[in-house]
This record gives C-alpha cells, structure tokens and sequence, in this order.
C-alpha cells in the first residue's frame, strides 16, 4: 500500500484539514454522526462499508480528536462514537457540501434528501461567506495572507487575489 502524503506542517489550514478528515469515508462518518449514528454497525449499515476500512477511520477519527469512543450507555461490552466539540464543529462544513451537492449534482426533477430546521420543519437558508462589514464575498474578494511566526507589518496585496490558498 502507498504511504499517503501527510500535511501536518504545511501552512495552508486547508491543507491540514484534509489531513485531519482523511478521506471521503470519514466525511460520510462525521455525517452520519451528525444524522444521530453512534454504534459501529449503524455506520456499517448506513455506508455500506468494509469492517477494517471504517474502524481504521473511527481509529484515526478518534485521533484527529474529531470523535471520541465512549462506553454504551446500556452497559453493553461495545463502544460509541460521539462528535468532540472539534467534530461539530464541521457541521458548517457538512452543510457547505450537502448545500453544493444540492445545487450541483442533481438534476432539478431528481430526488435527494434536505436539511431540515428541526424546530421549524423549514430547509436552512444558503451558507454565504461574509466579510467583517457584512458584504457577501466570493473568490475574486479574497486574498490569502500567508501569516509568519513574526508577524509581518505588510498588508495583502488585493492584485494577489485568489492566490495560493
């Protein structure tokens, strides 16, 4: 098997998000989590997947610090997974996909699940990106600043838009 490239000291917060996620698989896991699965076999029946490939991603799940093992409230002798605070707080990223999904991979007629507001039964309004003032920004808005351990007094260049993120 091909060692897979690590991004743990790169400077891009992307590129160590990926790292820390893994792969597909473990975005289908922390979704499902989100949907209310806790037990190794509602993520087996729910994915679809081969019993060694979810426990190695529970297993590195648990050690991204995304989910955390605890005992069955029932006594039992299996273990649950739970959202840490650092797991939830992917949801926004769960819901930017679900939402792009959404608009990109199906066909207007075909169906597909929704988010629901659980209070109000109501689908959730669109993900904006938004800067400091409140004004909805895109890619051409946006400039990567590449911060140093001695933070430098330069100002982003805005003719650098959409550079190396």
């Amino acid at each position: 098997m091909v060692a897979r490239t690590r991004f743990d000291a790169d400077p891009c917060p992307v590129a160590r998000s990926v790292n820390a996620i893994g792969d597909w698989w473990s975005l289908l896991i922390v979704r499902d989590a989100f949907d209310g699965s806790r037990r190794f076999g509602e993520f087996r029946r729910s994915l679809g997947i081969a019993k060694n490939i979810l426990a190695a991603r529970l297993r590195a799940l648990e050690q991204a610090g995304v989910l955390r093992g605890v005992p069955a409230p029932d006594g039992g002798a299996h273990r649950e997974y739970v959202l840490t605070d650092k797991g939830r707080a992917l949801f926004p990223v769960i819901v930017a996909l679900r939402q792009w999904g959404e608009d990109e991979c199906f066909t207007p007629d075909e169906d597909h699940s929704r988010l629901l507001d659980r209070r109000t039964g109501s689908p959730l309004r669109r993900l904006q990106i938004r800067a400091a003032d409140g004004r909805v920004v895109g890619p051409e808005d946006t400039v990567v600043e590449k911060v140093r351990e001695t933070e430098s007094t330069e100002k982003p260049n805005p003719a650098a838009a959409g550079g190396d993120r």
